[in-house]
């Protein structure tokens, strides 16, 4: 599909992490999530960081994880703007999973690889 506004995708990823169940956000400790236009590779998302399940000396003054959503390739691998704002669901609870921890042997168990 084409791309769309960068405002029109935030708004997109904001409904998506919205729609997130109660017990995976309150789970969520110092992580940002951002939207980039594009990545050198293929990659739809990207979680930089410590996962949870990692951090056994952080410190409080530790710069937060990030979560990045790539606007364009996400919209070029989307038929439509349904599909799209799915690719958005499933990316960011991917990326989000891994904060939390969990790889991606088991995402692809899960249903979200």
């Amino acid at each position: 599909m084409n791309p769309i506004e960068p405002e029109a995708f935030a708004a997109l990823v904001d409904s998506a992490f919205d729609a997130l169940p109660e017990e995976m956000v309150t789970m969520l400790d110092n992580v940002m999530i951002q939207v980039d236009d594009e990545t050198d590779g293929d990659l739809l998302g990207l979680y930089e960081g410590t996962p949870l399940t990692e951090r056994f000396d952080y410190g409080d003054m530790a710069l937060p994880d990030v979560v990045t959503l790539y606007r364009l390739p996400l919209c070029d691998y989307a038929r439509d703007l349904d599909d799209l704002r799915h690719e958005i669901n499933v990316t960011l609870v991917h990326e989000l999973a891994h904060h939390l921890g969990i790889d991606d042997d088991r995402l692809h168990e899960l249903g979200w690889g």
